[in-house]
């Protein structure tokens, strides 16, 4: 099985910064697309960002020109980085990956436990 821990979260001022992080590990794997997803209370799961294989990357409108999402293919890592952060913003972040199991040749959807992030002067 594939694991994916998320880090970074915590408490920041409004217009300050965070920098979330999801490394996967575990059995030999392929990793295709990452994401990151929040959830406020009583909310729904609402996507966040996206990046691709090859780098490319969709955001949704409501962090777009405030937030950045890269990943390290080496470290098998992707990032978060939150800035102008808002009371809207508060929320568990969950990453989520694409991955292919290399033994087993299989697909599918690992996510992780999230991380708390709330923005709050």
């Amino acid at each position: 099985q594939v694991r994916l821990v998320e880090s970074g979260g915590g408490l920041v001022q409004p217009g300050g910064s965070l920098r979330l992080s999801c490394a996967a590990s575990g059995s030999s794997f392929v990793i295709n697309s990452m994401a990151w997803y929040r959830q406020a209370p009583g909310k729904q799961r609402d996507f966040v960002a996206r990046i691709s294989s090859g780098g490319s990357t969709d955001y949704a409108d409501s962090v777009k020109g405030r937030f950045t999402i890269s990943r390290d293919n080496a470290k098998n890592t992707v990032y978060l980085q939150m800035n102008s952060l808002k009371s809207d913003d508060t929320a568990v972040y969950f990453c989520t990956a694409n991955l292919l199991i290399f033994e087993s040749r299989n697909l599918y959807n690992s996510w992780g436990q999230g991380t708390q992030v709330t923005v709050s002067s």
